[in-house]
C-alpha cells in the first residue's frame, strides 16, 4: 500500500501525534531523510517520521501497521541493506540521550546516538564502550548486528554487552526487553538485528579502560606480500589482548593528505591493545619489516583511539561485501593481491581483520551472533561511481568464488548496499540459527510490516 495525493489529511493525526517532523515527497526536509553516511542507496517512502522521542516512533508504527505500511528505520544511514519504497521510514538520529551509570558500569542510549556521543560520556569515569573503528558509526544497527570494536579480541561483540532492548513491535506496543523478561526477544534482537521492531534504545555495559596502545604503520605497496604473509604468521601467536587489521586504500593525490601517502596504494597495518606495557613489545616486529611510508604508533586515550583507523568521516557512495573466514590459507592472500589489489579490475578498499579470542567465546547471556569460530574477516569495498555497480559486484564476486573454501558466513554489519540473504552465496546466520530468527519473526510480526533482511 501507499500513501496517495489525499495523505495530507489522512496524516493529520500522526502528524499532531509526534513531536518530531513528519515528511511527505516534495516537502522540505524530505530528501534530507532519505539517505546519511551511505550516499549510493537512498530509501523512497511514501512518508518519513522524523522521530524525537520513543512515543513518535510508537505512533508511528501504529500508524503504519493499521495500514499495512512497511516500515524501515535508519539514525546514521551508514548501512542500508534494503530500501523502504512507498511504506514509512522513522529516522531516529534525532534521538540523542546518552545516560552513564558508573555504579553498574553501564550506558542506556537512545536510538540515533553514535559511538562518539557514548565514548565522551563516558571517559570521565574511567570506562570505555565497545565501539568501533569509527565514532561516526549509529550504536543501535552496529551492536544489534554484532559489532566488532577495536578492542573485540579481548571483549568480544558488542552484543554479548547489550543488557537491556526498548523496542516497538509491530503490534504497536512498547516493549523493555532483557534476559528475564523475553529471553527470545532478547536473543534474536542481539545478532539478528532486523524484522523484529524499531529499537528506541539499549542498555550496554562498559569496560573500565581509560588508555590503549595503538596506531598503525603505512608501508608501499611494494610490500604487500611480505606484510600480508608476516601479518598471518603474526596474528597466529598474539594474545588475545591484541585487536589488529590490516588495509590496503589507493590515495587519492589530495593535499589534505599526508604527504607520504598521497596519491599512492599502501597496505595500512593497525592495532590496539589495553596492555600499555606489552602493546610496544608486540608491535616492534613490524618496525623491522620493512621501511614504512609512515607510522602513528603510542599510548593514548580511548577517546583518541577512533583515530587508528584514519576512516573516511564525509559521507560517500559504496558497495562491498565481508566473509567471514576459518582460517587465512596463503591462497586467500594471494588471491588478496590479484583481485583486489593494486592492478584489480576495479578500484577496491581491502580490510582484514583478526577475530578469535573473546569473540569465539559464548557470551553469558546466548544470543544470535552466528560463525564465532571464524578467525579472520576479509571485507572489500569500491566506489559504484565510475566503474558502475555491475563490475564492481562482478569484481567482488569473482574474490568471493576464490575465498570460498573458507568462507563461513558473512556478518551482517559488512554486507553493504541492497542485499538480501538470497543473493549471497553463503548467508549471515548458521542454519539452526536462522530458522530460530524466522520463527521468531513470524511471531512478533506475523505481518511481515518490519522488511529488513530475511
Amino acid at each position: 500500500m501507499t500513501i496517495d495525493h489525499d495523505a495530507h489529511g489522512r496524516l493529520r493525526q500522526l502528524t499532531d501525534e509526534v513531536a518530531g517532523p513528519v515528511l511527505l515527497p516534495g516537502q522540505e526536509g524530505y530528501e534530507e531523510e532519505l539517505s546519511g553516511f551511505q550516499t549510493g542507496y537512498r530509501h523512497a517512502p511514501s512518508v518519513i517520521v522524523g522521530a524525537e522521542t520513543a512515543a513518535d516512533v510508537l505512533a508511528a508504527v501504529r500508524f503504519a501497521a493499521a495500514r499495512g505500511l512497511a516500515v524501515a528505520v535508519h539514525s546514521t544511514g551508514h548501512g542500508v541493506t534494503v530500501r523502504n519504497e512507498g511504506g514509512l521510514l522513522v529516522s531516529t538520529r534525532r534521538m540523542r540521550g546518552v545516560a552513564v551509570d558508573p555504579v553498574s558500569r553501564s550506558a542506556r542510549m537512545e536510538a540515533g546516538v553514535r559511538w562518539e556521543q557514548v565514548v565522551a560520556a563516558a571517559e570521565p569515569y574511567g570506562l570505555a564502550p565497545p565501539s568501533g573503528s569509527a565514532g561516526h558509526v549509529g550504536v543501535v544497527g552496529y551492536a544489534l548486528a554484532g559489532g566488532l570494536g577495536l578492542l573485540a579480541r579481548e571483549f568480544g561483540y558488542a552484543a554479548d554487552h547489550v543488557r537491556a532492548v526498548d523496542v516497538v513491535t509491530a503490534d504497536g506496543e512498547p516493549r523493555h526487553v532483557t534476559a528475564g523478561s523475553d529471553p527470545d526477544l532478547f536473543w534474536a534482537l542481539r545478532g539478528g538485528r532486523d524484522g523484529f521492531g524499531v529499537v528506541t534504545a539499549l542498555e550496554i555495559a562498559l569496560q573500565p579502560v581509560e588508555r590503549v596502545y595503538g596506531g598503525g604503520i603505512f608501508f608501499a605497496y611494494e610490500h604487500v606480500e611480505a606484510v600480508l604473509d608476516f601479518f598471518r604468521a603474526w596474528t597466529a601467536e598474539v594474545p588475545d589482548t591484541m585487536t589488529s587489521s590490516l588495509g590496503m586504500v589507493d590515495y587519492p593525490p589530495l593535499p589534505a593528505l599526508p604527504e607520504p601517502l598521497r596519491g599512492r596504494h599502501v597496505v595500512h597495518v593497525r592495532f590496539a591493545t589495553t596492555d600499555l606495557a606489552a602493546g610496544p613489545d608486540l608491535v616492534r616486529p613490524w618496525r623491522n619489516l620493512a621501511p614504512a611510508l609512515l607510522e602513528h604508533l603510542g599510548e593514548l586515550p580511548y577517546s583518541a583511539s577512533g583515530s587508528i583507523y584514519r576512516e573516511p568521516d564525509f559521507p560517500h557512495a559504496y558497495d562491498g561485501d565481508g566473509v567471514l573466514l576459518s582460517e587465512l590459507d596463503p591462497r586467500i592472500l594471494t588471491a588478496v593481491r590479484e583481485l583486489a589489489g593494486r592492478d584489480a579490475p576495479v578500484p577496491c578498499v581491502v580490510d582484514l581483520r583478526h577475530l578469535g579470542g573473546a569473540l569465539s567465546r559464548p557470551p553469558e547471556v546466548p544470543n544470535a551472533v552466528s560463525f564465532r569460530d571464524a578467525r579472520y574477516i576479509l571485507r572489500v569495498l569500491s566506489s559504484p561511481e565510475g566503474p558502475g555497480l555491475r563490475a564492481v559486484r562482478a569484481a567482488h564476486a569473482r574474490l568471493d568464488e576464490a575465498v570460498a573454501p573458507w568462507t563461513l558466513g558473512r556478518s551482517l554489519n559488512f554486507v553493504y548496499g541492497e542485499r538480501r540473504a538470497t543473493d549471497l552465496p553463503t548467508g549471515r546466520h548458521t542454519p539452526e540459527t536462522l530458522r530460530r530468527l524466522t520463527a521468531l519473526r513470524s511471531a512478533y510480526d506475523p505481518s511481515g510490516i518490519f522488511r529488513g533482511p530475511r
